[in-house]
């Protein structure tokens, strides 16, 4: 058996074995890739009048939220623009207590427009089948990120199969017999078609790769950052003599008030309360929400508030490398 029809072979049934995960994780991934647009149009509690006052500072957003989901840790205070609802979030991990939570609160008049529980919404739902195929979690994931994985060799097979060998293999690639037969017009549909999705699906099967499995991300980091090795999330922390301050406000409402100033209108401007007395406090600005990407990650010592510094992938935007953006 030649190469070729090897990789023939291979291509086929890697596709059968696949194709149904593959469906569904296309499937999953498409509906939530317009979450933020259905969610807009069916929930108006994520929206407030527009009004000529100044926002609640975040300390006081957390009392509020935290007046309306006792016992539970707020984890980070959300501004989302002058039109959209303040958001607190309440999060903690399975040994914590395992909840998420968003309080949506008008950031003008200190309304509670809606505590949702974001284990029980459709979109999480979507998210589990697009994740673990709504199975147990280490079941799920396994069979999710081998289909993945599975499927980013077929693409790589089927280009190497759909590659012409001269001139004539070149037009037929790019043309489609509608005159022939159906097997034949379904064949050349495969092969026109597959041609041009083959780009979009490799960055689909390799960015799902790179979360499905810890040693194909380290691998693939290397490779584009030339051999390095991405470096764990780790708190700065906060280090500092704590230094008087001119005025009783919190810590997270004076770093608040300094950044927000940089913030465009419809930007984002998230504020992660201390988890402890030597924590930091992080701040994540976006100034278009509509990307992830343009997230600045920052860091302060809640004592001084002097901006720290990290080497890891969240930090500054302008320190980020190719491998890192």
């Amino acid at each position: 058996m030649t190469a070729r029809k090897l990789i023939g072979k291979m291509h086929l049934w890697l596709g059968l074995s696949s194709g149904l995960v593959v469906f569904i994780i296309a499937i999953t991934g498409c509906i939530y890739a317009f979450q933020d647009e259905i969610q807009n149009a069916t929930q108006p509690y994520r929206f407030v009048e527009q009004q000529d006052k100044a926002f609640l500072r975040p300390s006081q957003i957390q009392q509020i939220a935290g007046n309306a989901l006792p016992g539970k840790h707020v984890h980070a205070i959300m501004y989302q623009g002058q039109a959209r609802a303040a958001k607190a979030i309440f999060y903690a991990e399975p040994e914590a207590g395992d909840y998420y939570y968003f309080v949506y609160i008008n950031q003008y008049t200190g309304e509670v427009l809606k505590v949702s529980d974001e284990y029980k919404t459709f979109f999480r739902f979507i998210l589990d089948g697009h994740f673990y195929l709504w199975l147990p979690h280490e079941v799920g994931h396994v069979i999710v990120a081998s289909a993945t994985l599975i499927f980013l060799v077929m693409v790589i097979s089927g280009i190497i199969l759909w590659w012409p060998r001269n001139k004539a293999g070149r037009r037929q690639r790019f043309s489609i017999k509608f005159n022939a037969k159906w097997r034949r017009k379904n064949y050349d549909l495969h092969n026109v078609l597959g041609f041009y999705v083959a780009s979009l699906a490799l960055v689909f099967a390799i960015t799902g790769s790179v979360w499905g499995f810890e040693w194909f991300g380290k691998m693939y980091y290397g490779a584009i950052s030339g051999g390095g090795s991405m470096k764990p999330y780790v708190d700065p922390g906060s280090k500092d003599t704590p230094v008087a301050a001119s005025t009783n406000m919190p810590a997270m409402d004076r770093i608040w008030l300094q950044l927000y100033k940089g913030v465009p209108a419809n930007g984002a401007i998230e504020v992660h309360t201390p988890e402890t007395d030597s924590s930091s406090i992080a701040v994540n600005v976006n100034p278009d929400p509509t990307t992830y990407w343009k997230i600045d990650y920052r860091y302060f010592d809640q004592h001084s508030l002097r901006e720290l510094s990290v080497d890891h992938v969240w930090g500054r935007l302008r320190t980020l490398k190719a491998a890192t953006n």
